[in-house]
């Protein structure tokens, strides 16, 4: 899910607010949650780490990821030191959040199927019509009472 996280900063309140967006169809963003933090204590999370900024941001009705949490504050380092800055909108895909995808290769390369199917040995015709020549047809008789008569 695409979403994007706006950080709006209202130095005369003393506000920070954080609306959350997401694309509910392909071009269609729509404004899912907005929460409301004080600035000062937002200034001083954002100075202290990650682990401090994570812990105020998150609340009951906003609780983003631990990847989010690392994106937001990597990007709104300098949101909070620069006083000209006044709102930062941050794109985040969760596809992010999952382990990319590693090429297999074989320990050696020199390793052809051919010759691991031929290593198993080969059937010849006269093995094949030995196998073929039996009668696979189930047979049954009246004492039978197994599941197979019904």
């Amino acid at each position: 899910m695409r979403q994007k996280i706006r950080f709006e900063k209202n130095k005369k309140t003393g506000k920070v607010i954080i609306l959350e967006s997401s694309e509910v169809d392909p071009g269609v963003v729509q404004l899912l949650h907005e929460e409301e933090y004080d600035f000062d204590q937002m200034v001083k999370a954002s100075d202290e780490g990650v682990k401090a900024f994570s812990e105020v941001i998150r609340k009951r009705s906003f609780f983003p990821i631990s990847d989010l949490c690392n994106k937001l504050f990597e990007n709104t380092i300098e949101f909070f030191k620069d006083d000209a800055q006044e709102k930062i909108i941050i794109d985040y895909n969760d596809i992010e959040a999952f382990p990319k995808e590693e090429k297999f290769q074989l320990e050696d390369e020199d390793v052809e199927i051919d010759k691991i199917l031929e290593e198993d040995g080969e059937t010849s015709e006269d093995e094949i019509k030995e196998i073929d020549s039996e009668d696979d047809t189930p047979k049954f008789t009246p004492e039978d009472t197994s599941e197979h008569e019904n």
